[in-house]
Order: structure tokens, then C-alpha cells, then sequence
């Protein structure tokens, strides 16, 4: 396999020699278990670890590996290797991580697409939807929406699906499927370019796994019987994985994620809801919260039907997390600052009294 197969570029070449890692290999992470990685190389594939000055160094989890990161390595003939640098990457899909607020989970690299995967069973969410896009949307990451199970319900429940979604998602393009009898399949395929990383979203038991097994011809994935009782699948997927397909498109599969906690710093949460944020530029005051204020274009809207009460409040559920999240990394930052403030006076006084 060539590394340009991996999607290896010009950018990252020129990187690699103007910081002198002419002397290093290098390959691309394709999956991770607890900060032991698979390398896909030249050479071939290899287990690999971090050096110690990156595990000292790094400030946060974004500072290790992750699955889709290029990185540049040695290796050995036992097929174990080490990684010494972590070149440039171009996008970031992140969530919170679960219970440390302040703390980021990296779902995957250097992303051109997500395929956000939600079931049409009775876990339908549009709520969640909106989640998963705002995270891509944070990393400028361009979103298709795939709707699996449609096996399980008629034609005009599954319209009444794609109409809810449109009226509260705009210019993202959903494709219906069923992982039973393939409907959907040659749209999907059509969506997969080579060269092109995709990256699959979506909680446990809505097929991702079913789906990467059937788009690559092979049981990759392992997958469990659907309960009879809940209609879900059991969580199999334990870890990210990337896979280079036959057309040489490639797709990361992930876990599935009961929580998509928001590590938005960037403007992905204004364009998820870019209609409210339109709205809000029209309200009579500028310090309006678009709660109770007479005059406030928002709350004008959803009385008059233009706007969707859920898909609002939804909003207002994000936003505070987003806040939240942002004034827990400025505190963190504080303290880091107050405590390397304080190391750097520990060592003069030590130095003036030898």
C-alpha cells in the first residue's frame, strides 16, 4: 500500500522536511486501544506506542494520537514501532469527554465527511442529530445523514421522517437505507470518493458496523442479533478503526456514543442553528436571551410557526453547555498558569540559595 492511498499529501511531506523527520517513517493511525496504536505504514502495519517526551509534554488529549492522525515514526522487525511526532492535522471531530468537563474525547482525524447514522426505530431523535452536526460543523467537517432500519417501517412513515428533519435541518443531504435488503446502497457508494475520509457517527445498535461490513465486502466489524423486544443491536464496536475500501474511499468506524457532550470553541453551534442566530439579529433589544423579552424575533417565530419550539430549545440546551464548556477550559487555564507561575518562583529561590 502506498501512503498516498491513505490520503499522504504534498502539505504533509513539506511539514515532514522542514522539521527534520527525513530520518523518521512515515504512516497513518488506524485504530487505538488505550493509547496503543495500529500504524498503517509502507512497510506494512504496526503496533506502536508514544514516546515518553510526548506523554510528558502534552498538555491535553488532543496532544496524543488519534485514529486518522499521520504520524511520523521508527519501527522495528518485530512490527512494534515507536511514535515520535504527530504531523499537522486539517480537521478535529471532538465530543466532551464523559464526566470531565473541560477535558476533550477525539473521535477522529484529519475528516473530510461524517456519516451521521440514526435509526428510524423508535429512538429517532432529530434532537441528537442536531448534536452530531454541531460537533462536525465545530470542525468545518461537511455532514450526511443516514437513516438505517427503514426495513422496519412503511414509505409514508419513513416521508414523514425525511420531512421533520428538513424542516429543522437545512442543505444536508439524507440518504434512507436498510442494512436488510441494501435499499439506499448505490447512493451511499455514490457519495464515497477516493482519497476522501469518512468518518461514521452514531449511537449503539444503529448499524454503523453492519453498514462498513457491507460496504467492504467483508466481515470486518463483528455484529450482534437484533433483540427481538428492543429492536437494538448490542454495542460491539470497542474501538476506532480505519478501513481503506475497494474504490479507495475511506471510512472510520467509531463506538457508539450514548453521549455527544459539546467541546464547541468555534462557531459550530451558529451554524447548526443558523436561523436562530439570523432570527436573533432582529430582536428590538441587543441584550435579549430570547426567553421572555417582548419584540424578540425568535420568540416571534416560533409563536408564529416559523420556527420549531424543540429545535429552539434544543438551542438553548446547547449553547449552555457550550458555555459552560468554554468558561471550564478558561478556569483550567488559570490554573495552569498559576501553577507554572509558581514552579518557575519555586526554582529561582532554589537557585538563589545554592
Amino acid at each position: 500500500m502506498k501512503l498516498e492511498d491513505l490520503r499522504y499529501n504534498d502539505t504533509l511531506e513539506k511539514f515532514r522536511i522542514e522539521h527534520d523527520l527525513n530520518n523518521l517513517e512515515i504512516g497513518r493511525v488506524t485504530s487505538e486501544h488505550r493509547e496503543r496504536y495500529t500504524v498503517q505504514t509502507i512497510k506494512g502495519e504496526f503496533q506502536a506506542e508514544i514516546t515518553g517526551n510526548i506523554r510528558f509534554t502534552a498538555k491535553s488529549r488532543e496532544d496524543f494520537p488519534a485514529v486518522g492522525d499521520w504520524v511520523a515514526l521508527t519501527t522495528n522487525d518485530f512490527d512494534f514501532a515507536i511514535i515520535h511526532n504527530i504531523l499537522p492535522r486539517f480537521s478535529i471531530i471532538k465530543r466532551q469527554a464523559v464526566g470531565q468537563f473541560g477535558e476533550v474525547q477525539i473521535i477522529a482525524t484529519n475528516i473530510n465527511y461524517a456519516f451521521i447514522i440514526q435509526a428510524v426505530d423508535n429512538n429517532f431523535n432529530i434532537n441528537r442529530l442536531e448534536r452530531y452536526l454541531t460537533i462536525c460543523n465545530s470542525s468545518n467537517i461537511n455532514s450526511i445523514i443516514v437513516l438505517t432500519k427503514t426495513d422496519l417501517i412503511d414509505e409514508h412513515r419513513i416521508n414523514e421522517i425525511l420531512d421533520r428533519i428538513k424542516t429543522r435541518i437545512k442543505n444536508t443531504p439524507i440518504i434512507p437505507i436498510s442494512n436488510i435488503t441494501k435499499n439506499g446502497y448505490e447512493r451511499i457508494n455514490s457519495c464515497i470518493e477516493q482519497g476522501k475520509t469518512y468518518c461514521m457517527l452514531g449511537s449503539s445498535g444503529v448499524g454503523k458496523s453492519t453498514l462498513l461490513n457491507n460496504l467492504s465486502g467483508k466481515s470486518l466489524m463483528r455484529t450482534d442479533e437484533i433483540s427481538q423486544s428492543t429492536n437494538k443491536g448490542k454495542h460491539v464496536t470497542s474501538h476506532r478503526q480505519l478501513i481503506v475500501l475497494e474504490n479507495g474511499g475511506i471510512l472510520i468506524d467509531t463506538p457508539g456514543m450514548r453521549e455527544i457532550g459539546i467541546a464547541d470553541t468555534e462557531r459550530g453551534l451558529e451554524t447548526t442553528f443558523d436561523r436562530i442566530v439570523q432570527l436573533s439579529n432582529n430582536c428590538k433589544f441587543k441584550d435579549c436571551t430570547h426567553t421572555i423579552e417582548k419584540g424578540c424575533a425568535i420568540l416571534e417565530a416560533i409563536k408564529n410557526g416559523e420556527l420549531e419550539k424543540d429545535s429552539y430549545e434544543n438551542y438553548l440546551k446547547i449553547e449552555s453547555e457550550k458555555k459552560h464548556f468554554e468558561s471550564t477550559i478558561e478556569e483550567k487555564r488559570k490554573k495552569d498558569k498559576a501553577f507554572g507561575k509558581m514552579v518557575k518562583n519555586y526554582k529561582k529561590n532554589i537557585n538563589r540559595k545554592k
